[in-house]
This record gives structure tokens, C-alpha cells and sequence, in this order.
């Protein structure tokens, strides 16, 4: 829970920062980039996953 914590606490500092500076935000389009997100975690698991069904 203290993950989820300082990384939504550290998204809104930056979000903040770059606002004030009148910046564009350094994220994607919000359901692309959530979407974008997930694959990243899901091809994490079948990694871990697939090594140990077929590699161990």
C-alpha cells in the first residue's frame, strides 16, 4: 500500500511541476496509456509464467 502511495503522491508532484512550468504532461493519452500499462504487467506474468511451466 506505501507503493501505491508514493507513486500516485509522486505522479501528482510531477503533474504539479510540470504544470507550473506550463509544460506538456510526460504521460500518453489517458485509456492508451492505462491500456499500455496492463500489457506491460501481463507480459511480465506469461513471462514468469511461461519459465516456469516449460524452463524448470
Amino acid at each position: 500500500m506505501v507503493e501505491i502511495l508514493t507513486a500516485l503522491g509522486t505522479g501528482v508532484l510531477v503533474g504539479v511541476i510540470f504544470s507550473l512550468f506550463k509544460l506538456p504532461l510526460p504521460a500518453p493519452p489517458v485509456l492508451s496509456g492505462i491500456v499500455g500499462i496492463f500489457g506491460i504487467y501481463l507480459g511480465g506474468i506469461a513471462y514468469h509464467w511461461i519459465l516456469e511451466r516449460f524452463f524448470s
